[in-house]
């Protein structure tokens, strides 16, 4: 099976899939926070522009005081009124002053901020508010400023401002308000603006403040003055004309800061927000999201997991144990979990494994014993063959009446037939079938007087085990088609080798001998069933040391050194052993 077997396959479709739903939220969820950044800028600026005008408002509304104030009949009068000998003043001018009084509360009443107005007569040497008339103070009033605006700290209250606007009359004495016919004073304190910004602020994250100028702020009662200082440090506040908006950066933190310019006073409203509490939502949704996601991969890698162990374990099993089946190893079972579809297919896999295993070993058997039956057979062909070829020779030497060579023959021919009689054994020690050979090749020295043999062989090898009736119908060949069609010929050599685990045994002849093209075609019908023309000799030899050794061993044919024909019966073994030529010498 490969190793990127159909869990990682399933894995990775879900993931891809997943993909692209993740970029769309991604990309949603950017455009989402660039539209939530946009609207919220665009809300805040026109809040902003709601409250500076509303602050605009209620300031030009306490400027126009005095300007209203001082055409006031009863102020005017006060212009025509002056200092009479003494402290006390008369009944009708306290009435006056008692009336202006009534007008000054009416006007410090008509906004909801806590404000004063103050009259200033220098005729009259009194300074009237709505509450009090005390006397005038020439030097406090010289010093009053009739240019805009006056800002300046309480005394008692570094964090907290007065606010005063002075108008004269007449215009002209404006550079020296003690020449005057009157004066008028309309002043308020930081608190109200204070208390507005904490009412714009509400319950929100807003914390808006007023920059006045360097080092004058005038904070909401939440404001934290560290962080305020550290953004009116980055912020470009003298580039701003009338509204901007910008995001600075602190610690980490990133604040939206929206700015909006007084075109009353010039002072510039600030709002900052941090980016992450506004985002806050967005932020919860989107870890609520990729959590799900996470959720919904790891349920989804839980559920191929299951299918995985279910489904393709089992698979991966029976493909892995049909490999062993198809390499013939039928000992393979496989072991049925649960009580699922794949229970009821293993068993029906292991039973029919148990079958074919049943089924190879019985035809195995029948192989064997059909083997053992046609080496029996061709062993059998052999026997008759030979004993033909012993009787023939003793009724002929009969004939001639040589009564040596039928004892001798005889005496081989009982060697030979108790040799042949007690072998019920499938392989004999090579040492008993050359003992066998030399009876075959003494009877034939008594047929002619001229053959003579030599057997050379190591002893190590004659304790190898052999076919019985291999060798002497290779020397029988020999004798019948080398020696005796040769009236020149008279030599037969039997020699062994061993080879690591390889032993060959060749029997040679200075006979006749065959063609090259002759021994071609005698070796290629070795390997095919016996013809009616052939001889059964070598045949059988070599289809029993076929069937033996398998299809690397039998008979091998080729020109000799001493003139005739070379044929070798060569086989394998389990012994390595290098060949050890120290054995004996046989000949005659």
């Amino acid at each position: 099976m490969p190793t990127f077997n159909l869990y990682k396959k399933m894995l990775t479709i879900l993931v891809v899939m997943l993909i692209p739903i993740i970029v769309l939220y991604v990309y949603s969820n950017k455009t989402s926070s660039g539209v939530l950044r946009e609207e919220l800028q665009n809300s805040s600026r026109d809040q902003l522009r709601f409250f500076q005008q509303q602050i605009d408002t209620t300031i030009h509304s306490i400027s126009q005081w005095p300007n209203l104030l001082i055409y006031d009949p009863d102020i005017s009068n006060l212009k025509d009124i002056h200092k009479l000998e003494g402290d006390y003043l008369d009944l009708e001018t306290i009435e006056l002053i008692k009336r202006i009084q009534k007008k000054l509360s009416i006007q410090e009443n008509s906004v909801n901020w806590a404000s004063q107005l103050t009259i200033y007569s220098p005729s009259l040497q009194r300074v009237i508010t709505s509450s009090k008339v005390f006397s005038l103070d020439e030097d406090y009033l010289s010093s009053l400023s009739v240019s805009g605006w006056q800002m300046s700290s309480f005394a008692d209250s570094a964090s907290e401002y007065q606010f005063s606007l002075v108008t004269v009359s007449p215009f002209s004495s404006s550079s020296s308000p003690e020449h005057s016919n009157l004066v008028l004073e309309v002043q308020f304190s930081s608190s109200n603006i204070q208390q507005m910004l904490d009412a714009f602020r509400g319950d929100g994250q807003r914390n808006p403040f007023y920059y006045v100028k360097e080092d004058e702020i005038i904070y909401n009662s939440a404001a934290n003055k560290q962080l305020v200082a550290q953004l009116v440090d980055h912020l470009r506040l003298h580039e701003l004309e009338k509204s901007g908006y910008e995001i600075v950066t602190l610690e980490g933190e990133a604040y939206l800061v929206n700015m909006e310019r007084s075109t009353t006073t010039g002072w510039i409203l600030i709002d900052y927000l941090p980016i992450s509490e506004v985002m806050l939502p967005i932020t919860k949704s989107n870890k609520l999201f990729y959590a799900s996601v996470a959720t919904l991969l790891l349920m989804a890698a839980v559920v191929i997991y299951i299918l995985y162990v279910q489904v393709q374990v089992p698979i991966k099993q029976l493909v892995t144990s049909f490999q062993r089946v198809k390499k013939e190893d039928y000992s393979v079972r496989l072991q049925p979990k649960g009580n699922t579809e794949f229970t009821f297919l293993f068993n029906r896999f292991n039973s029919m494994v148990t079958q074919i295993q049943e089924l190879f070993e019985r035809s195995y058997l029948e192989q064997i014993h059909i083997r053992e039956a046609k080496l029996k057979q061709l062993q059998s062909q052999i026997n008759p063959h030979f004993f033909y070829n012993c009787f023939s020779f003793i009724s002929s030497m009969a004939k001639l009446q040589n009564y040596a060579a039928i004892i001798a023959m005889s005496q081989n021919l009982s060697h030979y037939y108790r040799y042949t009689t007690r072998q019920e054994k499938e392989l004999v020690p090579l040492q008993e079938e050359v003992k066998f050979v030399q009876h075959y090749l003494d009877i034939s020295v008594m047929r002619m007087k001229r053959l003579t043999y030599q057997i050379n062989m190591p002893k190590h090898v004659l304790e190898e085990m052999i076919p019985p009736l291999s060798i002497q119908p290779l020397v029988e060949n020999a004798v019948l088609h080398g020696i005796e069609q040769s009236g020149s010929s008279s030599m037969i050599q039997i020699t062994a080798e061993k080879k690591r685990n390889r032993i060959n045994i060749t029997v040679e002849d200075d006979g006749k001998g065959m063609k090259e093209a002759d021994i071609v075609a005698l070796s290629k019908r070795l390997h095919y069933p016996m013809q009616e023309d052939m001889g059964c000799g070598l045949w059988n030899v070599h289809q029993r040391m076929v069937l033996r050794y398998g299809g690397g061993a039998g008979i091998m044919l080729q020109p000799s050194k001493l003139g005739g024909l070379s044929v070798t019966i060569s086989w394998s073994v389990s012994d390595s052993e290098e060949e050890i030529d120290n054995g004996g010498h046989l000949a005659r």
